[in-house]
């Protein structure tokens, strides 16, 4: 069993749990977003239940070989939020668990109490300690590798969902040899409210925008030169637009809506994929709404995101692919500043088992 002590962390301190947390424990679990994450906690959450973790859940946990902590401000006392440990498995690897009260978000607080409890654990002879963070639950994540855990990969129906169904969790993971330094992502994310000239804007795709995506990916002309080339069943693009912070955050994909900077709607998609961390290179896709051509946004979208990609996301070249037909994607990277490269023969899967060419085109920082 682990010792009951409390731990410093700079400006927290994690300590077991007191009856005098209980109101700001119920103020902080009524809290939509972190019952949103945690759908095992009670709805509505009272005073009662709060008194019920404290008596209950929290004492058993330490009597059975986990660990409780509630999370506080070093100089005012004030609840922050709550952290702990699971009981160990058979292989004695440990699962974190963490929330944080929402008047104590944004400041560091859950990747210091995370960072310091476990060091903890390894402190106290615990091999292997890995958290699970929804896929949905980008703020968690970055949580993770702000901690020094490494993302490790993704546990289909891992968790329960509130409302019912299952949900896909994040896998993040430390051990004692790692340095616990933060881990940056290849790409950061976009500053806060997109990239936009003030006719265009672009922002990361999200999972009110699966409706307008699927409306876009079903139509024929879209379709048409898609890879490979059909439309998604809505399920798909919903999966996707829920993901796509995920997928960014673990390099795999940043996949952006653009949009009309002065309505907000929803005219395209573009994405950079193929992400290669060595050559720090990225390929651009992209496709737009009838509704929205013939005004420039497509070529402003890809200059939009060139410049963020070379001036803030340290990229050097961007690539991107074009059936040899599609003369309207050609003439948007050539406006862009895009140079047409070879083309690769019988490269892209076209309809019914064929294979069409792929035209390739650079811009280099």
């Amino acid at each position: 069993m682990y010792p009951r002590e409390s731990i410093s962390a700079g400006p927290i301190i994690l300590r077991p749990a007191v009856e005098a947390d209980i109101p700001a424990v119920a103020r902080a679990c009524s809290d939509p977003q972190t019952q949103r994450f945690i759908p095992t906690l009670p709805s509505p959450y009272t005073e009662a239940d709060a008194r019920h973790w404290l008596m209950e859940i929290a004492e058993e946990r330490w009597r059975t070989g986990g660990a409780e902590f509630s999370v506080t401000d070093a100089e005012t006392g004030e609840l922050n939020g709550a952290i702990g440990l699971h009981l160990p498995d058979r292989f004695g690897n440990v699962e974190v668990g963490y929330w944080v009260a929402p008047w104590a978000r944004n400041k560091g607080v859950a990747s210091a109490a995370l960072r310091a409890v476990t060091t903890w654990a390894f402190e106290q002879g615990v091999p292997r300690v890995h958290l699970v963070a929804e896929m949905a639950n980008v703020g968690s994540q970055k949580v993770a590798l702000a901690a020094g855990f490494r993302h490790e990969g993704l546990q289909r129906g891992g968790g329960p969902l509130a409302g019912g169904g299952r949900a896909d969790m994040a896998l993040f993971g430390r051990l004692p040899g790692d340095s616990g330094e933060p881990i940056r992502p290849f790409l950061p994310f976009l500053p806060e409210g997109g990239l936009t000239d003030g006719v265009v804007a672009i922002t990361m795709l999200t999972t009110a925008d699966a409706p307008a995506y699927q409306a876009l990916a079903s139509l024929p002309d879209v379709v048409k030169y898609r890879v490979p080339p059909e439309a998604p069943p809505f399920a798909e693009t919903l999966y996707r637009c829920t993901g796509a912070g995920y997928r960014w955050l673990t390099g795999v994909q940043a996949e952006m809506a653009i949009r009309d900077a002065e309505t907000g709607a929803f005219a395209g998609d573009i994405q950079l994929s193929h992400l290669t961390p060595p050559m720090r290179e990225a390929m651009v896709g992209y496709s737009l709404h009838p509704d929205f051509r013939g005004r420039g946004f497509v070529t402003r979208a890809v200059n939009l995101l060139a410049e963020w990609a070379f001036t803030q996301a340290g990229l050097r070249r961007l690539i991107s692919g074009t059936n040899p037909g599609n003369l309207a994607s050609q003439a948007v990277l050539e406006r862009a500043g895009f140079t047409r490269g070879q083309t690769q023969k019988e490269y892209l899967p076209g309809p019914d088992g064929t294979w069409t060419d792929n035209v390739e085109w650079l811009r280099l920082r």
